[in-house]
């Protein structure tokens, strides 16, 4: 499955790559981005980045 991070809300705080570094990550312009779709491993790490996002950027794709 692919999270996706809307660049125009992201504040750049950085929980999401803090909970699950192996999707997420911060980019050139100081907002998080998902890099990579998440696995069987890491989906509850990324549904808790979701859900932990404090702008509520991130969401899973359709």
């Amino acid at each position: 499955m692919k999270a996706i991070v809307d660049q125009d809300t992201c504040i750049g705080c950085g929980l999401c790559c803090g909970l699950c570094d192996a999707v997420f990550r911060m980019n050139d312009e100081g907002k998080a981005e998902a890099y990579q779709a998440a696995d069987a491993a890491n989906q509850e790490d990324v549904q808790g980045a979701i859900d932990g996002c404090p702008v509520s950027a991130i969401r899973w794709a359709e």
